[in-house]
């Protein structure tokens, strides 16, 4: 959320970077609101203030000696207390009011980032590896090779639990594991502090981290008591220190965490409705860090390359691209994207995001940090997350980037220790356990 002094304080300004995301806002509002926030909370500080005066007033001619003190002043104290009375139910209503106008306002763009309207205008900052290349046969794609091997069920999958839904049986079960086991370990080795939180939270921790208001319809959620199924470990990582003042000295302050993520996919019909590509139901590995605000920027580096790591030493082709304006996420200040090669497609998904928020979480989920030295103030940390990766998009690119012309595939070196020392996945009896 952007601080509604800042906004108000430059509002031409704050108009034209969200008009770089493609957003037509109107500031209005917002400003109106202040401007009747800052009076009414003038004249409720004004009349407290006053109020406490007139009974400083009345105690003190009491300990004198007159009785009459009470008597004479009560009326004015009567009438001051009626004006406090009257301006501050409508205080908390504006207030109120403006905190819901500001829910709604995407984050700003850094300076940084390239101005453009959508994808096509996104930066491409580096790649890494080359396309593997396929002698005499045509690359399949990753739901086609995974039937033929008896590892992935999709039409099971839709049986259970509707479109949208996989089922990964025998070895394809066991590299999802052996996936979220490599990348577990490897963010451990780079000093991410593991966490495994939960699945399930509420509404404050959804609205701390941007998801809502504003993208309610994307979530799965149940009614009673209303709890959200999470969308990605970002939320329930990022509020693990809502509501806390942490110790300067302590940050960066970084964990690498595993979930199932769930989400309707609201918007997504017709698009990737075979495979695993866009699913209702997901797993990732969350890269979540709580910096200070002068090194942040240097940290979205660093994450950045935390998150390429796992694709080097998959040996996956991938670049990365710096996101424009108008392709920011709702609460990313600046972003870059991983984006995978996937062969039978013969383009880059993305695999991962990697976002600096700046304070926009912060001050939502109220995250402050303070230094031990006298005379420092409380600020707003920085957080930044990014996939590390989304696991069921990386067992897509393994499939289709190391698949054989036998319909085998290939397994990464380092995966082989979390697949008992195999080094490929071949055709599994259909019949086994039934």
């Amino acid at each position: 959320m952007l601080d509604f002094r800042q906004v108000c304080a430059n509002l031409d300004e704050v108009a034209a970077r969200l008009g770089t995301r493609g957003e037509d806002m109107d500031l209005a509002p917002v400003q109106s609101l202040a401007e009747e926030r800052r009076y009414l909370l003038h004249e409720v500080e004004t009349a407290r203030h006053e109020l406490n005066e007139l009974n400083q007033q009345i105690k003190k001619r009491i300990a004198a000696g007159d009785k009459d003190a009470g008597r004479e002043l009560g009326p004015q104290t009567g009438k001051i207390k009626a004006r406090i009375k009257a301006a501050e139910p409508r205080l908390k209503e504006v207030e109120t009011d403006l905190e819901q106008h500001m829910l709604f306002i995407p984050n700003l763009p850094h300076h940084s980032v390239p101005h453009g309207r959508g994808e096509a205008d996104n930066t491409l900052v580096r790649t890494w590896g080359e396309p593997p290349q396929f002698d005499g046969f045509e690359p399949r794609p990753h739901y086609e090779l995974g039937e033929r091997l008896g590892i992935l069920d999709l039409k099971r999958a839709a049986k259970i639990s509707g479109s949208r839904f996989a089922v990964l049986l025998g070895d394809g079960a066991r590299l999802e594991r052996a996936l979220l086991q490599f990348m577990m370990d490897l963010q451990a080795e780079a000093g991410y502090r593991e966490c495994w939180p939960p699945f399930l939270v509420h509404r404050e921790s959804m609205t701390g981290t941007g998801q809502l208001p504003k993208f309610e319809d994307d979530a799965f959620k149940i009614a009673d008591p209303e709890l959200f199924l999470v969308p990605t470990a970002e939320v329930p990582v990022t509020n693990l220190h809502c509501d806390e003042i942490l110790d300067a000295d302590a940050l960066p302050i970084q964990y690498a965490a595993f979930t199932p993520c769930f989400r309707r996919e609201a918007g997504a019909a017709g698009k990737d409705t075979r495979g695993l590509i866009r699913q209702h139901q997901f797993d990732k590995v969350e890269l979540v860090k709580f910096v200070h605000p002068d090194t942040s920027y240097d940290e979205l580096e660093r994450l950045t390359a935390d998150a390429e790591e796992v694709l080097r030493k998959l040996g996956l082709h991938y670049r990365v691209v710096e996101l424009c304006t108008g392709d920011l996420g709702f609460s990313a200040a600046k972003c870059y994207d991983l984006e995978v090669w996937m062969p039978a497609q013969g383009w880059y998904r993305e695999i991962s995001s990697c976002s600096n928020f700046e304070d926009f979480q912060a001050r939502r989920a109220r995250i402050r940090f303070k230094g031990k030295a006298k005379g420092q103030k409380t600020r707003l940390v920085h957080t930044l997350n990014g996939s590390g990766l989304a696991l069921g998009r990386t067992w897509v690119a393994i499939l289709e980037n190391f698949q054989q012309a036998d319909g085998s595939v290939i397994i990464p070196d380092v995966l082989r220790p979390y697949m008992g020392g195999r080094d490929r996945l071949e055709a599994e009896p259909t019949t086994r356990n039934g």
